[in-house]
């Protein structure tokens, strides 16, 4: 469904990522790991259209995204929740949610879709008529994460969701995003509570210094002493 070949991205003159070569299914969950600078988060705005790579292709369904906006990608199927809750600050939980659903295809859907998002947080229908800005961090993050799914993207990219949540919250949202994937969208995770993550992923691939230096099974990866060594930089001298 989507493909990233050869991509080389960065800020300015600063290069991140270094000839990066993924694949995310549909159906399936694929989950990034990295330490904190390895270029998880830019890989992922890349892919979205918010850094232009300096080369390499990125593919969705067999249509080079190369060149489109963000607000371009996301027409094609393909959307970026950022950590930091992003969302429209100054208009309602109700009105956030309803321009998740604006670029939504099958907008006849988007009624059933909010309610099914509902049922998983139910604080935002508690809070449908507070501004944005009024929720906690964690209520935003919720929010990010249900303005996506109402705009069923065929492609879920998702930086971080459990900043700003309780732990608590978390292995229900991982088993939801695990559904979605199930209906037969690609969901793509960076994540830093592994072991959560890595519950519901099929694949991991984990970034070194802007390169890949670990892929495989989810169902491998978790006995793989390698992942510590990378991620948490432990081993031999």
């Amino acid at each position: 469904m989507l493909e990233v070949s050869g991509l080389h991205a960065g800020y300015g003159a600063v290069p991140v990522l270094r000839a990066i070569d993924l694949e995310a299914r549909a159906g399936e969950v694929l989950l990034i790991l990295g330490r904190n600078g390895a270029g998880k988060t830019t890989l992922l705005r890349a892919i979205a259209g918010f850094v232009k790579p300096s080369r390499g292709r990125v593919v969705l369904e067999g249509r080079d995204l190369g060149g489109l906006a963000p607000e371009a990608v996301a027409r094609q199927g393909l959307r970026l929740v950022l950590d930091g809750h992003r969302v429209f600050p100054r208009l309602s939980v109700a009105d956030n949610l309803r321009l998740g659903g604006a670029i939504n295809p099958s907008r006849g859907r988007s009624r059933e879709l909010t309610e099914e998002i509902l049922e998983l947080f139910p604080i935002l229908r508690e809070r449908h008529k507070t501004l944005a800005r009024d929720l906690s961090g964690g209520q935003q993050q919720m929010l990010a994460l249900a303005q996506a799914f109402i705009g069923e993207p065929k492609v879920l990219l998702c930086d971080e969701p459990s900043l700003g949540l309780a732990l608590a919250i978390m292995p229900p949202i991982m088993s939801f995003l695990k559904r979605w994937a199930a209906r037969g969208a690609a969901i793509v995770i960076v994540e830093q509570q592994i072991d959560l993550a890595l519950a519901v992923a099929d694949r991991v691939l984990v970034l070194e210094q802007g390169a890949i230096a670990l892929r495989g099974a989810a169902a491998e990866m978790k006995a793989d002493p390698r992942l510590t060594q990378i991620y948490l930089g432990t081993g031999a001298d």
